[in-house]
């Protein structure tokens, strides 16, 4: 039995007063290992500041377990962002308004409990109702990081792709597993 079956996970966008506990979060090693982002505040700044403005295409949020924030998720319509439909584009055939997710759970004593598919699935039903014309959402993973695509698995996606894409981190093989899932 998974230990947090029955404790309720939300999200909201990601706030200014959040950006601290982001970048705790992208410090810590695991997380660091996998997003390699650089955390200084003007670094977050830089790349978060948008979205917080409302001034980004994409949403950044904040997953929550029982309320308290653990975890985010990256949503966006893969169009939005020419390289990442390019990359995309290469290894599959891309839908047009399709979504692509990215997450991480940031708080290391609540990995490896079952959030993480419990956090995919619940984004992809949440992206049937908030992106009605979205016919289907992409996670492309790194193929070295086994916990990540192993949580995409269990939350239903198929893996329809192995490709090679940018990688967050220069240490990893461009190798990635591409995930789908269409609209029911």
């Amino acid at each position: 039995m998974e230990p947090f079956r029955d404790a309720e996970l939300s999200w909201r966008p990601l706030l200014r007063a959040d950006l601290a506990m982001l970048a705790g979060w992208l410090r810590e090693p695991r997380a660091a290992r996998w997003w390699n982002h650089d955390t200084t505040e003007a670094a977050i700044e830089r790349d978060f500041g948008a979205s917080v403005r409302g001034e980004e295409p994409g949403e950044d949020l904040v997953v929550c377990l029982s309320g308290r924030p653990f975890g985010l998720v990256q949503r966006s319509v893969i169009d939005d962002y020419p390289d990442d439909a390019a990359e995309f584009g290469a290894a599959v055939e891309l839908p047009p308004l399709a979504v692509e997710l990215d997450y991480l759970i940031g708080l290391p004593e609540l990995r490896g409990r079952g959030l993480g598919s419990r956090m995919i699935a619940g984004m992809v039903h949440s992206t049937w109702r908030d992106y009605p014309d979205a016919p289907a959402v992409f996670i492309a993973v790194v193929a070295a990081n086994t916990a990540s695509w192993r949580a995409a698995e269990k939350a239903g996606l198929t893996r329809v792709a192995e490709a090679p894409m940018r990688p967050d981190n220069p240490v990893d093989d461009p190798l990635h597993y591409v995930y789908r899932v269409d609209r029911p």
